[in-house]
């Protein structure tokens, strides 16, 4: 329910963009849902080892101390999770506003208006109830299946129809543009946003329970990763399949709404459950994002990395309604700047050195600690061959766009003197105590 959210929707043009062909562009499709199983795999491990909330944070903190821990969570809380909801969140009021306005792009200031409204709503949702967000996160998981279903289905009677010229080996690896290394390397992390959120059972580990079933973390964890990375890997490159059953390299790459233009080629009068289907797909990633980036807040706030009002969960709602509050402001203020596919450059880079310095850590635990206790022990190859990948990704994407990476970088290491100032002078003024 997480990981399908926007991206589906958002990435088919960037990836096309960048790998120069139809077959190279669904190449990248199934390493982006493969790559993602080997990083689940090791946060498996990761996740019953140290079996706290937080995620990469909760195990960079553990293995590597306070300060690899609190950059990891500067850079979260001030732009990874606030961009991928604003971007998200976008998405959502794009798609809703597209019937309305078919012939242009919808109004900057009613796209904006429209994905905060949905943002204060969900925040709204989360702060009442831990079990409406769950409701509304599953009932959406099986709206926006059913939608990416739909468009599978319409795909593949288009192709017993013999509308599948541009998937025929000779057209689809037909390139446009000779795609360099770091050409790839760009596509990769524009499709990897796709896949984001793949490791976000880490962040409620401590919430992943059964009750009823005294079923552990170590059934439930592996369980739900076995599950769907292969299933959303199998809907990702069947709906790009899909797409190219109805429309040109050309075509995609010219469209501003890829699922719209996909339903008004292929579903006609019906054309209308294309974007109200989009809507519902990114109203449950929204809703699953900010369940997750509050947990975050919460863990650093209980391990004294973050203010401590941020660790308070109401008495009764049993929610962390400062933590949500202070993802929700951040999320707001990301959403009136910034064009989208420049946040998820930048969100996609950070991301993935944030996934590769915590399956370092995986490592480094096996190393520093072998006798501990590990429910699941996963192949040293896989984390290894994890980090080989990761390795030529960040090389070539710092390589083809370095402002970009630049950029992440100084964001990550802003960090550095809040963190001395914040977390590590003990002996604050009773003023600076009484603020934070």
């Amino acid at each position: 329910g997480n990981i399908i959210g926007s991206g589906i929707f958002i990435s088919p043009k960037g990836v096309l963009e960048h790998t120069g062909s139809v077959g190279l562009a669904l190449i990248i499709w199934v390493l982006g849902g493969g790559v993602a199983a080997l990083g689940s795999l090791c946060y498996a491990e990761l996740g019953v080892t140290i079996p706290k909330s937080g995620g990469d944070y909760s195990y960079v903190t553990e293995i590597f101390g306070g300060l690899a821990g609190f950059l990891l969570l500067w850079s979260a809380v001030l732009i990874m999770y606030p961009t991928s909801l604003a971007v998200i969140a976008l998405t959502f009021s794009n798609y809703v506003l597209q019937p309305v306005f078919p012939n242009c792009i919808p109004p900057y200031n009613a796209s904006r208006i429209l994905s905060m409204v949905c943002l204060l709503l969900l925040t709204w949702v989360n702060s009442s109830s831990v079990r409406w967000a769950t409701r509304i996160q599953d009932i959406f998981t099986a709206g926006k299946l059913l939608a990416l279903a739909l468009i599978i289905t319409v795909g593949f009677i288009q192709i017993f129809k013999g509308n599948y010229e541009e998937l025929t080996p000779s057209k689809a690896f037909n390139f446009w543009m000779t795609p360099s290394v770091g050409h790839l390397a760009l596509a990769f992390l524009q499709g990897s946003f796709a896949f984001s959120g793949w490791n976000f059972l880490n962040y409620v580990t401590e919430e992943l329970v059964d009750p009823r079933r005294q079923v552990s973390i170590s059934v439930n964890l592996p369980r739900a990763i076995f599950i769907s990375i292969p299933l959303v890997t199998f809907v990702y490159t069947f709906t790009n399949i899909a797409y190219f059953t109805a429309m040109s390299p050309q075509e995609l790459l010219s469209s501003n709404a890829v699922a719209v233009t996909f339903g008004e080629k292929l579903l006609g009068y019906f054309s209308w459950v294309m974007p109200v289907s989009v809507a519902l797909s990114t109203f449950g990633g929204i809703n699953g994002y900010l369940f997750t980036s509050s947990r975050l807040c919460f863990s650093g706030a209980r391990e004294g990395h973050l203010p401590s009002l941020l660790a308070m969960i109401h008495v009764k709602h049993c929610t962390p309604i400062p933590a949500l509050l202070v993802c929700c402001l951040a999320t707001l203020i990301i959403m009136l700047v910034g064009d989208t596919y420049t946040l998820i450059n930048y969100v996609s880079f950070i991301n993935y050195l944030c996934y590769g310095v915590t399956i370092i850590g995986l490592i480094v635990l096996r190393w520093k600690k072998p006798k501990i206790f590990r429910p699941i022990k996963v192949n040293l190859l896989i984390p290894v061959t994890y980090l080989a990948f990761w390795a030529f990704l960040l090389i070539f994407s710092i390589y083809s766009e370095p402002v970009v990476c630049g950029v992440g970088l100084i964001i990550i290491l802003t960090g550095v003197p809040v963190f001395f100032l914040g977390v590590y002078w003990r002996n604050k003024p009773k003023c600076v105590n009484r603020l934070t």
